[in-house]
């Protein structure tokens, strides 16, 4: 009769632990609205590539790019080291969301200067509760970060800081430049109001329409 009951216990508990598991589909939807009444003004960009991890939400804000990783009550710590070090080359700063389970744990896991916070079920909705506030990363690569630009969005700031198109150069030759011509603080601000006017819709209609100019150039120039 006790085996039963320890069984029963056992299988109960097993059961209240599923229920109140959060997995990433759960956390996504509350954690934008969660955002937005924080932070305000901000642009959500999902699953963006960033060397060879991909940033699961990209938060833009008027000053800053920061980074958000999501570790759900069914994710593993197995890739994060990595993924650590890819957001440290790219975002201004940094945030884990974990569900519960990670709570205890994640600090262990990742920079003192990220944020941390927690996601628990409330009923029918998801509470976020902040563990750490975010400080700013002391290892972002503003070269890194600014080739998330597409070359169209690099060629507008180029213009907004009245410097030579350089259409025949490559990205990597226009970043530069841009470095060397921009200052820090009014970089910050303008790659932020790229990402803040990227059109998905048209995008690839503008990157063709560059192209086109390009070649033109190069088939002038020669």
């Amino acid at each position: 009769m006790r085996r039963r009951c320890r069984q029963c216990r056992c299988g109960c508990f097993l059961l209240l632990q599923l229920l109140i598991m959060l997995y990433d589909r759960d956390i996504r939807e509350p954690l934008f609205d969660f955002l937005e009444e924080r932070y305000g003004k901000i642009r959500i960009i999902e699953e963006k590539q960033m060397g060879k991890s991909r940033a699961d939400i990209v938060m833009v804000l008027p000053d800053a790019v920061a980074g958000i990783e999501i570790k759900s009550d069914a994710d593993t710590y197995v890739r994060l080291k990595r993924q650590v070090r890819d957001y440290n080359r790219y975002y201004d700063t940094n945030l884990v969301v974990v569900g519960s389970t990670h709570a205890l744990h994640i600090a262990d896991h990742v920079p003192a200067w990220w944020g941390i916070l927690t996601a628990e079920k409330a009923g029918s909705t998801v509470d976020f509760y902040t563990l750490r506030e975010p400080a700013p990363n002391p290892k972002v690569d503003i070269k890194r970060k600014l080739s998330i630009l597409w070359r169209p969005e690099l060629a507008h700031i180029q213009e907004l800081n009245k410097m030579p198109k350089y259409r025949e150069k490559s990205k990597a030759f226009v970043i530069d430049k841009i470095l060397m011509k921009v200052p820090k603080e009014t970089l910050t601000l303008q790659i932020s109001e790229e990402l803040f006017q990227r059109d998905y819709t048209s995008i690839e209609e503008t990157i063709t329409e560059y192209k086109k100019k390009k070649k033109h150039l190069c088939s002038y120039d020669l």
